[in-house]
């Protein structure tokens, strides 16, 4: 490995939590760069607390165990993490090092976080052979602050093999809730890694992320998925079918999982609008509330399953409105994969994203030239967190290029062939 600087990253930026440290530690280990991040989650001081988690402690204990790393500030609490790589994805070659199970310390500890920051290293671990990987990670899988099981299932992986070609079998074995009593959960993986030398690449039928289907876009079908109560799962029905057939007429409603939570404090839905191959996500976690004394009868808990319905229903109508091609959440999850693919990609979402790449590219041949954007902070359209994400891969991949304030971005093409970017 030849020498590399270290880069510093100020953990209070943009976002400010987790999520820069797990992008950061992420493309430090696929591209062998040595990090230093001060003021870890440095905006989560308060209830939620600041430095590092049972969650980003997990998965940068695998990410140095795999590239034989020097590390500094692995602790939970921890507020300033060294992270020095030193073998590259390439380097897992062994058969018994292609069976991987990652548990985390704290059952609450989400383990599709964890698979977030663990994957991209992995997804460039490829052998000439073509072996495949299999990750098991045991933790939580309904978690606050974090994507569930579900929306992974159901609208990230979707996505990522609609537009990358990237395939991973997945199977839940067992729910972990962070909410009522700790219960740990399982997840398992298992897919092909990119081979040697071989590029993360937008597929031709990924194309549709490249335009935008406009404010009119027809929703064909609403996939409901409720872990709630056993008592909410007729009142809540009733209430998304009436909620979801005024916002979205014409669409089927399709209830996928219908299970019950085993306790008045786990109460999950996720609903997914779908037109095409496109998909939005709007979910929510939360707990019964307690029934006031004196009170009896189903009423209260009716009046929740409205007002859950009435929420979550709207939230994804809303993002549908917006006229873009993902959801809010989905879109700062396929930052990194963006700059590590070969090639530019779009995934506009909003009013101002209309026409996206094909648009742009449009301009460009009229301009001369695409308005690059500016890296030294948070840029561009999107949530604090796909800001924040563009910033970081920004500072790690100095060769990817994002322009038109975030909607295009030229990623810098990771291969592991020659161990860097093209």
């Amino acid at each position: 490995m030849e020498n590399q600087h270290l880069i510093e990253l100020d953990g209070r930026t943009g976002e400010g939590g987790g999520q820069l440290v797990r992008i950061a530690c992420a493309l430090a280990a696929v591209a062998t760069q040595p990090i230093r991040i001060t003021h870890v989650r440095g905006n989560r001081e308060g209830p939620r607390g600041g430095g590092l988690k049972s969650q980003h402690v997990t998965a940068i204990e695998y990410l140095a165990k795999a590239t034989a790393a020097d590390v500094t500030g692995l602790s939970v609490g921890s507020h300033t993490l060294e992270f020095r790589p030193r073998l590259k994805p390439s380097a897992l070659i062994e058969g018994k090092d292609r069976t991987i199970k990652i548990s985390a310390d704290s059952p609450a500890a989400s383990t599709l976080l964890i698979f977030q920051a663990v994957f991209p290293f992995l997804l460039f671990a490829g052998t000439e052979k073509g072996e495949p990987i299999t990750l098991e990670i045991s933790g939580g899988t309904n978690v606050s602050f974090s994507l569930s099981y579900e929306y992974l299932d159901q609208v990230l992986l979707p996505t990522l093999q609609d537009a990358f070609g990237i395939s991973v079998e997945r199977k839940l074995h067992s729910r972990g809730w962070s909410l009522g009593k700790l219960q740990r959960g399982k997840v398992t993986f298992s897919f092909t890694p990119l081979k040697p030398g071989e590029t993360l690449k937008l597929r031709e039928a990924g194309s549709i992320y490249n335009g935008s289907p406009g404010r009119d876009v027809e929703i064909e079908e609403v996939d409901v998925s409720m872990i709630v109560p056993a008592e909410m799962h007729e009142p809540l029905t009733d209430a998304l079918v009436a909620d979801l057939e005024e916002l979205f007429p014409g669409a089927k409603v399709n209830f996928k999982i219908i299970e019950d939570s085993g306790a008045d404090s786990r109460v999950y839905v996720l609903l997914v609008a779908k037109s095409g191959a496109l998909r939005w996500g709007s979910d929510t976690l939360s707990s019964m509330p307690k029934k006031s004394k004196g009170k009896s009868g189903p009423r209260p808990t009716i009046s929740f399953c409205e007002d859950i319905s009435r929420r979550i229903a709207k939230k994804l109508f809303d993002e549908v409105a917006t006229g873009g091609v993902v959801d809010e959440f989905l879109q700062d999850q396929l930052v990194i994969f963006q700059a590590l693919s070969e090639g530019r990609t779009s995934f506009p979402r909003g009013e101002n994203d209309s026409g996206g790449l094909e648009q742009a590219v449009e301009n460009l041949e009229i301009d001369e030239r695409m308005r690059k954007d500016r890296t030294d902070k948070p840029f561009g359209e999107g949530s604090l967190h796909t800001t924040t994400a563009r910033w970081v891969t920004a500072q790690l991949l100095p060769s990817v290029a994002w322009y038109n304030k975030g909607k295009i971005c030229e990623g810098v093409g990771m291969n592991m062939g020659s161990g860097k970017a093209r």
